[in-house]
């Protein structure tokens, strides 16, 4: 015997978990199919874990340098390897069981499982444990997610060459890592790992570290990295990776240089999680890249299927992910609700960290806007010079005919915070002065936005001129 829905959400991702809750907020009966722990990617595998082995990273650079804060530090510090995956297997365990008490506060039906399509209108359920079920639904948002994309140059086995999962679940520290591309992925295990005191090196096929960043972040990142010691090949490809059992892994690069290390992280793609859901035999159309195609409503070609987070293709957010499905979900219920993408911001946690929004100088260029751009270094101001935190930039970008903020670009302490207000700016359209005249507190990091923003006028009082 089935049981009824309004909405069922296949997938208990930050997509999945957020459009099942927020249907049962609107007062719908609402279930929710996950195969594994509530959280998805980001919880389990992705921003959760790899954000809390970074803060104790940053803490243990911290403690190494105290004497620049004038304190002496009596003996020595070292990294405690097991008690710092303990600290992280606890908090994504506490948040995990967040989203189970929220679940049930909200009335929102988990059925643990992997759910497959069946009609418009029901899902059948393989229960883990054996057996399945099937669940009729008014409505279905699929939320399915994506996972590491396997090359098969270099196949994942787990021990040598590794993908993102498997590097939240090191038994140790290794003493040398390659790792093919620098991306988002790529860059922050780059400082996390050599910041453990591993010695990193690093493939890149394009020019630059963070490719998809504006040229004067991604220039700064490049520069940090080598701080770290960490040693990278830019416009290189690797064609294979060979693993020899007990010592590690020899990489070839295309111009016939090899590199030796004891493991391999891989880190250039993902895959859409979109197989044996019942897609083709729906009809459900996808998208060129394999993602599933839907409207500004988070619609699919059949219209009360919704599909939303990685999956849909967009962005590959968690943050996207979710207000995609508050959106669904919104829609589920009867609302006439579209997704607005204006002002998404990008945070990237390497150290320093980088928080972006709008368009790069070089995009604006290619689409012919005229543009000027302001910039401000962190090293100025007294905030970031008492916090031992002076690396890194602002650069705004702004049309120059309508004075409008384009974009904003942050390297620095605190970036992916700081990056907030811009991102609000640019969502709303404010101009450079607008933006320009909100007060900023002071001694603060977000001074050096507001110093960049009077820069693209020239208007900047502390800008020594240097840039």
């Amino acid at each position: 015997m089935s049981e009824n829905f309004d909405v069922a959400v296949l997938g208990g991702g930050p997509g999945g978990y957020v459009a099942a809750i927020r249907a049962a907020q609107m007062g719908k009966k609402a279930a929710c199919i996950e195969s594994e722990a509530l959280g998805g990617v980001c919880l389990n595998w992705g921003c959760i874990p790899t954000k809390t082995m970074i803060a104790t990273a940053s803490m243990y650079k911290k403690m190494k340098n105290a004497a620049r804060y004038g304190l002496k530090l009596e003996g020595s510090v070292s990294v405690d390897h097991e008690a710092m995956m303990a600290r992280k297997d606890k908090i994504v365990t506490g948040l995990v069981k967040g989203i189970d008490d929220l679940f049930e506060f909200h009335k929102v039906s988990k059925f643990t499982g992997r759910g497959k399509l069946k009609s418009e209108n029901e899902i059948i359920v393989e229960k883990a444990e054996g057996g399945s079920e099937e669940i009729k639904a008014e409505n279905i948002i699929i939320a399915t997610g994506s996972r590491p994309l396997n090359i098969p140059a270099f196949p994942y086995d787990g021990e040598y060459i590794l993908s993102s999962n498997d590097m939240v679940m090191l038994k140790e520290i290794p003493k040398s890592m390659l790792i093919i591309g620098m991306g988002v992925i790529g860059c922050e295990f780059a400082f996390l790992m050599s910041m453990l005191g591993c010695k990193v090196t690093m493939v890149e096929l394009l020019e630059h570290a963070l490719p998809l960043e504006d040229i004067d972040v991604s220039k700064t990142i490049e520069r940090e990295l080598k701080k770290n010691k960490v040693k990278f090949h830019l416009g290189r490809k690797v064609n294979a990776v060979d693993v020899h059992k007990g010592e590690g892994i020899k990489a070839e690069l295309d111009d016939g240089k090899t590199i030796e290390a004891e493991k391999a992280l891989v880190a250039i793609g993902r895959k859409f999680n979109v197989d044996d859901i019942g897609l083709e035999e729906l009809g459900i159309e996808k998208n060129d890249n394999g993602s599933i195609k839907t409207n500004l409503k988070m619609q699919t070609n059949i219209l009360n299927i919704y599909a939303v987070g990685d999956v849909a293709g967009k962005w590959l957010l968690a943050y996207t992910a979710s207000a995609e499905g508050a959106v669904a979900a919104a829609n589920c219920a009867g609302q006439e609700t579209e997704i607005n993408y204006a002002g998404v911001p990008n945070a990237i946690f390497t150290t320093p960290e980088v928080g972006s929004v709008g368009l790069r100088e070089k995009q604006a260029e290619e689409q012919g806007i005229k543009i000027r751009t302001g910039q401000f270094l962190f090293r100025v101001l007294g905030k970031a010079q008492a916090e031992n935190e002076i690396e890194g930039l602002v650069k705004v970008v702004a049309d120059a005919d309508s004075d409008k903020v384009l974009g904003v670009h942050i390297v620095g302490a605190h970036a992916t915070e700081l990056i907030h207000e811009c991102a609000l700016a640019v969502r709303m359209g404010l101009t450079v002065d607008e933006l320009g005249n909100a007060f900023h507190a002071h001694p603060v990091m977000a001074e050096a936005i507001l110093e960049a923003v009077h820069d693209v006028h020239g208007l900047s009082i502390h800008n020594p001129k240097q840039l």
